[in-house]
């Protein structure tokens, strides 16, 4: 291909990024740093340069919604001088006239890569994403072709974007770079002065320190999870074959659905599994947690479960009481009611490292909506791929609240308290 000037002109701070011979790629840079448009530029030059035929690339974000407003513009003047490109508005995709193509993805609708290959990737803001979305779909279309990847974003606490950064410090098949604001001077100083003065120390920190260290902003569990980690409740909990299991669910249509499985003992808490599907049929994931082998106590569902389909006028109440064989629906409680009474029972719970990796993430990262305009919290969680292990939880902390309310009206509440785990 002949040479062209995409007009792109790379701050010196990402020179070395540019000029790296690694497969894979982790940036931990500070806000308006730039990361995207260095990003995006060599996502695109990449692409191009493939030795293979047809060469794809992917521009992945948090949601579709963000890719097309961060990036797709900057994707655009970067093409535009190439001679016979042709853009694609409604599928954010760009083709090039050698055959390779860059697309943009929202990593809410994962799926929808599923099947295909990518030669080079951009995961921007990783720390936003479900880490199950690398793992089980990202990941995999880069195999055969043996693609390369690049990780960005500021930190949000010790999550699976931590977890890559700490990764790519030791391994030599890593390019890893990490710059605050004050390593790149980029920011000036008196706008840097303003905003610590109007941010709180830990926004300040995460959004132009770049620091692991500080809990997730407005995060409603952070300081739960963090406690369950330095009192070692986040490790080994196997399912014990004398104690029947409880799930717990969040539904989801176009969304996902989330399930808890869940083991009592005395006043201990054990969630020995957590699992999540998209864009995946009720009566599906019905036989696939029945097909698990445990011996179940019941399943207990959020009130929606008894809309009915418009198509067979049966409710999914009747639906999965067909295959699961028994089946409680959870009491109806205000969402911050809810939250709370989660946080009560923090204390008595015990989560398998290896099985909840993915449900102890979304509880790091659900957190209160931020309101730009006025600058404050709402009360209210903002909804993201975080949402539905959250939602899924409170099933169990509301259920667990009914029982002692019931306990109380029947025995009294001295005897009660004695008995009830969340007393």
């Amino acid at each position: 291909m002949p040479t062209v000037d995409m007009g792109y002109k790379p701050r010196e701070q990402f020179v070395p990024f540019h000029m790296r011979t690694e497969r894979w790629a982790a940036l931990v840079f500070h806000r308006r740093a730039g990361k995207t448009v260095a990003t995006v530029a060599d996502l695109i030059d990449n692409t191009l340069r493939c030795p293979l035929p047809n060469a794809r690339g992917a521009y992945v974000a948090p949601t579709y919604v963000q890719a097309k407003d961060v990036a797709w513009e900057y994707a655009k003047r970067f093409s535009h001088a190439i001679p016979g490109v042709q853009f694609n508005e409604s599928e954010l995709r760009i083709d090039y006239p050698n055959g390779a193509r860059v697309r943009l993805y929202g990593a809410d609708n994962a799926d929808r890569m599923r099947g295909l290959y990518f030669d080079h990737m951009v995961l921007d803001e990783y720390a936003d994403m479900n880490p199950a979305a690398w793992n089980e779909v990202l990941r995999p279309a880069l195999a055969d072709r043996k693609g390369s990847a690049v990780f960005i974003g500021t930190p949000k606490g010790r999550n699976a974007f931590y977890e890559v950064c700490e990764n790519a410090k030791t391994n030599d098949d890593w390019y890893f770079l990490k710059m605050g604001a004050q390593d790149t001077g980029i920011i000036d100083p008196e706008e840097l002065e303003d905003a610590r003065s109007s941010m709180t120390k830990e926004q300040f920190a995460t959004e132009f320190g770049c620091s692991f260290d500080s809990a997730v902003v407005g995060s409603y569990y952070g300081s739960e999870i963090e406690l369950a980690y330095e009192e070692r409740r986040v490790g080994v909990v196997p399912h014990d074959p004398a104690l029947p299991v409880t799930t717990y669910w969040d539904l989801g249509l176009d969304d996902a659905t989330a399930v808890w499985f869940v083991q009592t003992l005395g006043k201990e808490i054990r969630i020995i599994e957590a699992m999540e599907w998209t864009q995946t049929p009720l009566t599906q994931i019905a036989s696939e947690v029945m097909n698990k082998g445990y011996t179940y106590k019941d399943h207990v569902f959020p009130h929606d479960i008894r809309v009915r389909e418009m198509t067979t006028g049966r409710s999914r109440e009747e639906v999965m009481r067909n295959i699961l064989g028994k089946l409680s629906i959870a009491p109806m409680l205000d969402v911050e009611d809810g939250i709370n009474a989660l946080r009560t029972l923090f204390s008595r719970m015990f989560f398998d490292a290896a099985k909840c990796r993915t449900l102890v993430e979304a509880l790091k990262n659900y957190r209160k909506k931020w309101d730009d305009k006025r600058k404050v919290f709402e009360n209210r969680p903002y909804h993201d791929w975080s949402s539905h292990f959250a939602d899924a939880g409170r099933m169990l902390a509301v259920t667990y609240r009914e029982s002692i309310v019931q306990d109380r009206e029947r025995y009294g509440k001295k005897r009660a308290s004695k008995s009830s785990w969340a007393a």
